[in-house]
């Protein structure tokens, strides 16, 4: 090795250190050729004169990326003990095995000097006292930080061409999966097809994410294992809310193929550490949009609507979304005298429908003419100046929404239908396993019985969904009786089926805002209502 008559005998009478480090467990699990010249590093070492006692390996970087030390154990004990002087050598295969960040790098190299500890590569041996040495190792740990950034870029540049043609393979959702040529086709299971359907046929009808769990309560929901043992496997569990609005929020859904929606920066910690932080791009901002790439669950138009919808419902972002209280105008009444909106309050149970206050006749500076009302006395005229605008042109959007009923019921039964089907299924498999083993294999037998009972105990379970669903079925009235009833729009209003939350749905497509306008007669009251045809009124009334 060249340079070994750097080693003096004072290096020897402390350790000679060979550090291992490979950059991720794929690569410790694949090129096992490269950790066992890491390990026969030790060997080096003992024919540049140490003895074997005196050899020590650190390998519990071996997975660890060398972009940062703060997360490398292994390296923070390498330099704690050069620290203390208890290292004479130090032994890599390469210098970039120590850090691909110059800054670390150069850290460990000025410990090294003042430690006087040498280095060594496949290149030979370096003393850090000497100057040359120290520059020949600045250069080749800029050389191994530069490596990262070209292979990040040639890797970055072969997976956007790849991604222009849409012939990039990336993690698909549920319902989709990938066929024997590597094109994007929906999932050949007729139960997970019709599961996703109907989760946004819900999100439609119901308008919220917690309302399309609440419709999947009694119904699981498919997912793909990725990684590990079970990759690939569908698994049935839960359906959660957040699971619904990244589900909704998914372009591929729409027949789009899609790459670039997050991007990846570097974000400087407290603690002097960075880490990566994912943040997600405007849609005009995404690298890579191809429409109709893939068959398609949604139209593109419909996905952008669910993405309003999604908005409309996000109230961390001030958004009003329709609630379950009795409040009519709620989420979009505000007050005419300082513009700010006006919150429903409850107060006990005899006031059920509670009073609109202003928020800001609680803080530090209300107007004068900022007050707080009765909610029934706002309710009750703006219903009534909205029962007054329906004409019997509505009779088709109230026929529409009964076949909605209707259709949503029937695609419930077939999914519960579905589940039946594949419980059967496996049970059937089960039974065929269980009376194909030999007698004599005892042990076998008494497993498959056992799996056997579950595949039945499972098929009873869908069985008793089913039926449980087809009784819990609303019963519609005919059409005709739909028509009588929808060209009535008072007692349409009026139903006891028609619930708050239905009343607010009509009443805001209609209705863009109500506002509380200020009145000089405390007996009065003034309501600005805002069409979301542009046209607006002004309607006064006494007090409730």
């Amino acid at each position: 090795m060249n340079g070994e008559q750097k080693v003096t005998a004072g290096h020897r009478q402390r350790l000679a250190v060979v550090y291992l480090r490979q950059s991720s467990l794929a690569q410790v699990r694949d090129n096992t050729e490269s950790t066992l010249r890491q390990y026969d590093l030790a060997e080096t070492a003992i024919r540049l004169g140490w003895p074997s006692a005196q050899v020590k390996v650190i390998d519990a970087d071996l997975g660890c990326s060398g972009r940062q030390a703060a997360s490398r154990a292994g390296l923070q004990e390498l330099v704690g003990q050069v620290c203390i002087g208890e290292v004479g050598i130090i032994l890599v295969l390469e210098v970039s095995r120590l850090a691909r960040c110059s800054a670390d790098f150069a850290r460990l190299l000025e410990l090294a000097r003042l430690a006087d500890t040498l280095l060594a590569d496949a290149d030979g041996v370096y003393d850090l006292q000497d100057f040359n040495d120290r520059l020949v190792l600045g250069i080749k740990s800029t050389i191994s930080e530069s490596e990262l950034h070209l292979m990040a870029g040639r890797m970055h540049a072969a997976r956007v061409s790849a991604a222009e043609r849409g012939r990039l393979r990336c993690r698909l959702p549920i319902g989709y999966v990938y066929d024997d040529d590597g094109a994007c086709v929906m999932d050949p299971d007729e139960q997970v097809r019709a599961a996703v359907t109907d989760v946004f046929a819900t999100f439609r009808q119901v308008g919220s994410a917690f309302g399309v769990v609440e419709a999947f309560r009694r119904r699981p929901f498919p997912r793909r294992v990725f990684g590990r043992a079970y990759a690939g496997q569908l698994q049935w569990g839960r359906l959660t809310s957040s699971r619904v609005q990244r589900t909704v929020a998914n372009p591929t859904y729409a027949g789009a193929y899609v790459y670039g929606r997050r991007v990846d920066s570097r974000q400087l910690q407290p603690d002097g550490t960075t880490r990566t932080v994912t943040t997600r791009r405007p849609r005009d901002q995404w690298p890579v949009l191809i429409a109709e790439h893939h068959p398609a669950y949604l139209t593109w138009s419909t996905y952008l609507d669910n993405l309003q919808i999604l908005a409309a419902n996000h109230t961390a972002a001030h958004a009003r979304p329709v609630r379950e209280s009795p409040a009519l105008c709620q989420g979009i009444i505000r007050c005419g005298s300082c513009g700010q909106a006006m919150q429903t309050r409850y107060h006990h149970r005899s006031h059920p429908h509670g009073t609109y206050a202003c928020d800001r006749i609680n803080s530090h500076q209300p107007t004068s003419t900022c007050r707080s009302i009765d909610a029934v006395c706002v309710d009750t005229m703006v219903a009534r100046r909205l029962l007054a605008a329906l004409t019997p042109a509505e009779i088709t959007w109230t026929l529409a929404a009964a076949d909605e009923v209707t259709s949503r019921a029937k695609r419930t039964v077939y999914a519960a239908e579905l589940a039946v089907q594949r419980a059967r299924y496996h049970a059937d498999r089960a039974e065929r396993a269980f009376h194909a083993v030999e007698p004599g294999n005892r042990l076998v037998a008494r497993t498959l019985e056992t799996q056997w009972e579950a595949r039945l105990s499972q098929l009873a379970d869908a069985e008793a969904t089913l039926a449980d669903i087809r009784a819990g079925l609303p019963a519609l009235p005919d059409r005709a009786a739909l028509h009588h009833l929808a060209e009535d729009a008072h007692a349409l209003w009026s139903a006891p089926t028609t619930t708050d939350r239905d009343r607010k749905r009509l009443l805001r497509t209609l209705i863009a805002d109500v506002t509380i306008l200020p009145e000089p007669d405390h007996a009065k009251i003034s309501i600005g209502i805002r069409w979301h045809t542009g046209a607006t009124e002004r309607v006064t009334c006494s007090r409730c």
